[in-house]
């Protein structure tokens, strides 16, 4: 097939060079939007008088052929062709003769393939967002079920106040919650047309850049030329917005990986989302977990492709900008990817309610409740504090908990202690009196439970 630009040439590009500027086994994904694309531009081009009407016609009807051709595996795209753009317009010309040509005035291939990415992208963050809130809504299904289901709550990975397992994954919830707005930002900002910028100049001919984008579902076209064909901020934004949620996953991860583990045994995963060893019968191991975790690293790593290629560039394309795609579909990908597998495995994983209340009892949680009972008392919080800390070094000498040293060795500690001082540590009751909004009590739960939906509800 040959280079739309080849007019210019008289010898034959090499193999070498052209196997190395070729594009199509990339951006061939495109295929939809570069077609759909094309028939806004020549549906603007036949009602402007750019070109005949009837000519207009012919090529949208031949891109809705060559189309539908491609979904129904009639048309196979044809590898040796440069990129999805020459390809569909050599097809095109084949099919129509010279009025296939017509397609191209007015449009450069840098103001088509920034339109087609656009198109391509706006349509993955849908799918995205989709597969997240599915995310959130199986983490509120959990935590519907796990209101009441103490464990300890962790700073610096050391058991630290009571909480509910619920109120443990709502706070992933409250971060997808994020990555769902920030997603949906990306999508505003990228939704503008920069159809009609030509190579980077514009055209002398009369288009009508509205009407195209309007037909296309953008909110607005491009207000520079040259930034019309050399911004791929969009694109950026979004790898960044992808690590930010690979971010949330990997320590979602993380805590599934440790949870899973004897040392704390706190959920099971079920078998259909869980691997074994091939020497070590008794293994089960969390595989999706650890590779979610681990192709983190590959999202970060195609932002900061992303980043390199365009630190660098001057107005307006440079062919740096072919290497945006790989980058950005990779991420699009393995983001993807991740969702469907990790929300599976977190619905069918089973919680170990008894485990996470018995390493709740042995970690001394509830200390802070202790000093707040003092202080409740009249006991400033300073002594209150220190009063619980040497409680906590008797209790560890003498190997027991709070909830089981006699009264008569508080009362050493301090006088204001009563026999109500084991009300007041109650791990259910502690849980239960925190609550303050975002906090573990059951009803706060219930109102983030209520938000994340909401928000699920709302952003599209």
């Amino acid at each position: 097939m040959a280079q739309l630009w080849k007019g210019r040439f008289k010898k034959e590009l090499a193999k070498e060079t052209n196997d190395f500027n070729s594009s199509i086994s990339f951006d061939k994904r495109m295929f939809e939007e570069d077609i759909k694309g094309s028939m806004a531009h020549a549906a603007m081009l036949g009602a402007q008088n750019i070109i005949d009407k009837s000519e207009s016609e012919k090529i949208i009807n031949g891109l809705s052929d060559i189309l539908s051709d491609i979904k129904n595996g009639k048309l196979k795209i044809d590898m040796n062709a440069e990129d999805i753009h020459t390809f569909v317009e050599g097809e095109l010309t084949a099919r129509l003769g010279s009025t296939g040509k017509r397609l191209h005035t007015a449009r450069s291939r840098n103001d088509q393939v920034a339109l087609d990415i656009r198109l391509y992208l706006r349509k993955e963050i849908s799918e995205i967002s989709d597969g997240i809130k599915k995310l959130i809504n199986v983490i509120c299904a959990k935590a519907e079920e796990n209101k009441n289901t103490i464990m300890p709550g962790y700073t610096h990975l050391q058991r630290a106040q009571p909480i509910t397992f619920a109120h443990h994954i709502m706070a992933y919830a409250a971060m997808l919650c994020r990555d769902l707005s920030r997603l949906s930002d990306v999508k505003k900002r990228m939704n503008i047309c920069p159809l009609g910028s030509g190579a980077l100049a514009g055209t002398t001919y009369p288009l009508n850049r509205k009407a195209a984008a309007r037909e296309l579902g953008f909110d607005d076209i491009t207000l520079n030329s040259l930034d019309g064909v050399s911004d791929r901020d969009f694109c950026i934004e979004l790898s960044a917005a992808l690590s930010i949620i690979m971010v949330h996953l990997s320590r979602f991860s993380e805590e599934i990986i440790m949870w899973c583990s004897w040392e704390f045994k706190f959920v099971e995963l079920d078998d259909a989302f869980s691997t074994g060893s091939s020497i070590m019968p008794q293994k089960k191991n969390p595989d999706i977990a650890e590779l979610v975790r681990g192709k983190s690293g590959r999202v970060f790593g195609d932002l900061t492709t992303l980043l390199t290629v365009m630190k660098g560039i001057a107005l307006a394309y440079n062919k740096d900008m072919q290497e945006d795609k790989e980058a950005i579909f990779d991420a699009v990908d393995t983001v993807k990817m991740c969702l469907t597998a990790f929300t599976p495995m977190i619905e069918t994983m089973t919680i170990l309610k008894d485990n996470m209340r018995n390493a709740a009892a042995k970690g001394f949680i509830n200390a802070t409740d202790c000093a707040d009972y003092l202080v409740g008392k009249g006991l400033p919080f300073r002594d209150a504090y220190k009063a619980t800390g040497e409680l906590v070094a008797v209790c560890i000498e003498k190997g027991v908990t709070l909830e089981t040293l006699p009264i008569d060795e508080y009362k050493k500690i301090c006088p204001m202690f009563d026999e109500d001082v084991y009300n007041a540590i109650n791990l259910e009751k502690c849980v239960a009196d925190r609550r303050v909004e975002g906090g573990p009590s059951v009803e706060s739960i219930d109102s983030q439970i209520k938000a994340a939906k909401e928000i699920v509800g709302q952003i599209c």
